[in-house]
């Protein structure tokens, strides 16, 4: 995470008018269709819009959220916060979102593009490991010939200098992206988001985290009825227990106690 002076003072975003949303574990999140959100994002870049900023929220963004008051002002601050979890989507549908379905970083990305082709928006990819942002682009330009590589950049793999983070904020700007996806893994993708919104001349800036590996060929992801049944989190956890044990095991589990305790409390519904 970059030096520069952090407050952990997010203004909280206004989120789009009539766009639907609930709250679980007091962390919102906006149950809308995938084509409701490239809509939404189309809106702002079309307007001229500067620093909106999507979060792809699962239940590691809601624990940590619930733990952490920095985390969730920067949740608060997102402009769009999607549901990308089958338990949020879930509970979305059991509070009345009909419409309500699993948004996950590694399928937004390639459908956004895909639908915007024809727009020829400029993309830049921001974070993983060396060299995947420069993959990811490629590929994803394999599957929208239409869309436009801007810039890729993988930032060091440890605190920067104010120095280092403005010739980034620069190097970005200079770019002219109309599009900024950014996979620092969570919680340093939604900090470093809210925390250079103000600075980048950018319409729209995403956290999708993992999607970066997958789209560069360097992540394998789970079968397609794993991910529909809500099992993405046992693959994940299987191919990589070391890492992720406490993320699947610990906080999942606090997860189900703790939307359970507030259901009862509130008769059947969570905040």
């Amino acid at each position: 995470m970059s030096q520069v002076a952090v407050l952990g003072n997010y203004p909280p975003s206004v989120p789009p008018d009539a766009l639907p949303s609930f709250r679980v574990l007091d962390t919102r999140v906006d149950p809308i269709t995938v084509e409701r959100a490239i809509a939404e994002i189309e809106k702002w870049i079309a307007a001229g819009d500067r620093g909106r900023c999507v979060a792809l929220t699962n239940v590691n963004n809601v624990m940590e959220a619930r733990h952490n008051q920095r985390f969730h002002a920067a949740m608060e601050a997102m402009d769009l916060s999607l549901p990308d979890g089958m338990p949020l989507a879930w509970l979305a549908r059991r509070l009345g979102h009909r419409q309500a379905r699993r948004i996950a970083g590694p399928d937004f990305v390639p459908a956004f593009c895909q639908a915007t082709e024809q727009r020829h928006y400029r993309h830049y990819f921001y974070g993983a490991a060396p060299g995947i942002a420069e993959k990811m682009g490629e590929n994803l330009q394999k599957m929208a010939p239409g869309m436009e590589i801007a810039g890729a950049f993988s930032p060091p793999f440890r605190p920067l200098s104010a120095e280092e983070d403005n010739y980034i904020v620069e190097m970005i700007n200079r770019a002219k992206p109309d599009v900024l996806w950014v996979g620092l893994g969570c919680p340093k993708q939604e900090y470093w988001v809210v925390e250079h919104r103000h600075r980048l001349n950018v319409p729209v800036i995403l956290a999708v985290g993992q999607a970066f590996d997958i789209h560069a060929g360097t992540l394998k992801r789970a079968p397609r009825w794993m991910r529909e049944h809500g099992l993405e989190w046992l693959f994940r956890l299987l191919s990589e227990p070391r890492r992720l044990w406490r993320r699947y095991l610990v906080s999942n589990s606090q997860f189900v106690f703790y939307v359970a305790l507030e259901a009862a409390r509130a008769g059947g519904r969570v905040r």
